[in-house]
C-alpha cells in the first residue's frame, strides 16, 4: 500500500516515537512523580534547610555546608527535571551518577551507613532512563540544532 493510498486517518509514527498502553503512561508518570517528590522534597529540603539530619551527615564527610547545599540544590533540580517529560530521562541519568557517589561517600566517609538506599534507588531510575531515551533523544537533537 502506498503513502497515497493510506486513509487520512492512518499516521506514520516517528521511529523515535514509543507507543505505550495508557497503563503504562500511568505507571511510568507515577514513578516520575514520586521519585521527583522524593528527591525534590525528602531529600533536598533537608539539606538546603540544614536540618540537623543532613548537617550531621555532611560534618562527618568534612566538605562543609557549601557541599551540603550543592548537592540540595542538585537534588532539587533534578526532582523537578523528572517532573518534567523531556528532561526526565537525562534527569534520572544525572541521578544514578549521584547515586553512585553517594553509595562511594557512603562507605568512604559514613562507615558504610546506608549504602543500601543510593542502590536501590538506582533501579527505578535507571528504569525511568530506559522508558524516556525517546524523549532525551529528542532533547539532544533539539539542543544541538540549537548550537
Amino acid at each position: 500500500m502506498s503513502e497515497a493510498t493510506l486513509p487520512a486517518s492512518a499516521t506514520v509514527a516517528s521511529p523515535l516515537a514509543v507507543q505505550r498502553s495508557r497503563r503504562a503512561t500511568v505507571s511510568l508518570t507515577t514513578l516520575r512523580v514520586v521519585l521527583g517528590l522524593f528527591f525534590a522534597i525528602g531529600s533536598a529540603f533537608p539539606k538546603l534547610t540544614a536540618h540537623e539530619s543532613a548537617t550531621v551527615s555532611f560534618d562527618r564527610i568534612g566538605f562543609g555546608d557549601w557541599f551540603m547545599y550543592s548537592i540540595g540544590g542538585l537534588e532539587l533540580i533534578g526532582g523537578i527535571a523528572l517532573l518534567i517529560p523531556i528532561l526526565s530521562g537525562v534527569a534520572s541519568l544525572a541521578f544514578v551518577g549521584l547515586m553512585v557517589g553517594a553509595c562511594s561517600f557512603s562507605f568512604a566517609f559514613l562507615g558504610g551507613e546506608f549504602w543500601y538506599t543510593p542502590l536501590i534507588l538506582i533501579v527505578p531510575l535507571l528504569f525511568v532512563a530506559r522508558a524516556q531515551r525517546d524523549q532525551t533523544v529528542r532533547l539532544l537533537k533539539a539542543v544541538r540544532r540549537q548550537v
